[in-house]
């Protein structure tokens, strides 16, 4: 098994596509325009100079005020990603993105034609440097948690980028790792294991199953026999998980959500965004030739230390895909249970998925018309894109959809 990680990705496919940058620090940040937004990526001169993902862009800039600042392209960042998993299957035809940046790779089968699994991975490297200008490391072991570990801990931090760490080995590798390293602890869970005096992925691992358990239920409660478990195979290297090419199970329910740019507090505003909601919702469910009769609608406040808004569901008379019905049990939905207060966070999701190729029809409503009327707005989007038709709603002050057509996940395309 092997785990690809690419360094720094974002900003490295950026330095990558902009040589002049090559001896400078660079990030991908938020609106460098606005100085405003979080560091994305840093490369690794940047990183030298203190600047740390997640940080504040001014915060950066103040430790490196000659840092360049890029906005991200999450389109291009999504067809490199692309371009490496074609890359790997050249390799191995079992290949499995675990995100953007990492993906998992069996070259069991491989080791006949292109030699070991070193090999392999120095020719990954060269590959993938010649083809995009980043670089990957590569960590390699006999399970998938293994080999992430092994990246994450070691491959991440030597001169090749490539660590081999047999599961004979782990005793003498793994276990010394204080238990922060490992993977799946986070911050919280360190302070937790501390507490229980297990210091060492190693203090984890040699401990009995049902002592683990009980620790972990006396300081956690109840219901943490499963973490428990879960992070005793992780410290002993167990994942039986094999590498699979496509995991891809039936779709329960077909949903879309925005973080607001400001606090939301009337709802003829709200109104408009819930309206852009359900026609997003609704043109994928189209896409997909799918209906729901279930409308999901979630709100939530900006206040995290004391969280704020609801999710309620409400069903139809008939499975629909069409947004004036959709977006109506929406409206409904949020008016009944909304409590006046600030909103940050809208979303609105359809469920109990049915095909579109049978469907009711009604004496007093024409839906088939309404059907072809979207579906030709569908047809206008996908050749021109999102923006180049929309509700009037939209270009109100409270409008979202213009500004969120140029963006994928929340960033520039």
């Amino acid at each position: 098994m092997m785990l690809v990680d690419c360094q720094s990705f974002y900003a490295s496919v950026e330095k990558a596509a902009h040589p002049a940058y090559k001896d400078r620090p660079v990030a991908v940040a938020g609106d460098p325009a606005r100085r405003s937004g979080i560091i994305l990526a840093a490369c690794p001169l940047a990183k030298a100079r203190g600047v740390t993902t997640a940080e504040r862009l001014g915060e950066a800039l103040a430790k490196c005020p000659d840092l360049v600042v890029i906005r991200p392209r999450m389109q291009t960042y999504i067809t490199v990603s692309l371009l490496l998993t074609e890359i790997f299957e050249s390799f191995t035809d079992l290949v499995e993105p675990f995100s953007i940046d990492e993906q998992f790779l069996d070259v069991t089968g491989s080791l006949a034609y292109f030699g070991s699994p070193e090999r392999i991975a120095r020719r990954i490297q060269d590959k993938v440097m010649t083809s995009t200008g980043v670089r990957v490391r590569i960590g390699i072991s006999s399970t998938k948690i293994l080999a992430k570990m092994a990246c994450d801990i070691w491959a991440k931090k030597n001169d090749s980028g490539v660590f081999t760490l047999p599961k004979r080995d782990i005793a003498d590798y793994l276990w010394p790792q204080p238990v922060h390293r490992m993977y799946g602890v986070a911050s919280r869970m360190t302070a937790h294991f501390q507490r229980m005096g297990l210091l060492t992925i190693g203090d984890i691992a040699r401990l009995p199953l049902g002592e683990l358990k009980r620790r972990m239920k006396r300081r956690m409660g109840r219901n943490s026999d499963i973490m428990a478990e879960l992070f005793w195979q992780t410290a002993r290297g167990e994942d039986p998980s094999p590498v699979v090419a496509a995991t891809r199970t039936e779709q329960k329910a077909i949903g879309h959500g925005m973080t607001l740019p400001t606090d939301y507090g009337r709802l003829e505003d709200i109104e408009v965004v819930l309206l852009e909601l359900a026609e997003e919702v609704c043109r994928r469910c189209r896409l997909q030739g799918r209906m729901g009769r279930t409308v999901f609608v979630g709100c939530q406040g900006a206040d995290f230390d004391r969280p704020t808004g609801f999710h309620r569901q409400t069903t139809l008379p008939e499975p629909s895909n069409l947004t004036v019905e959709v977006a109506k049990a929406a409206r409904e939905l949020f008016a009944k249970h909304w409590n006046g207060l600030p909103v940050r966070k809208l979303s609105v999701a359809l469920g109990q998925l049915t095909g579109d190729s049978v469907r009711q029809l009604t004496l007093f409503e024409d839906r088939e018309k309404q059907r072809r009327l979207e579906k030709a707005s569908d047809e206008i989007k996908n050749r021109f894109g999102a923006a180049s038709i929309m509700r009037a709603s939209s270009l109100l002050q409270s409008g979202q959809a213009r500004e969120r057509a140029a963006k994928i996940g929340g960033h520039y395309k």
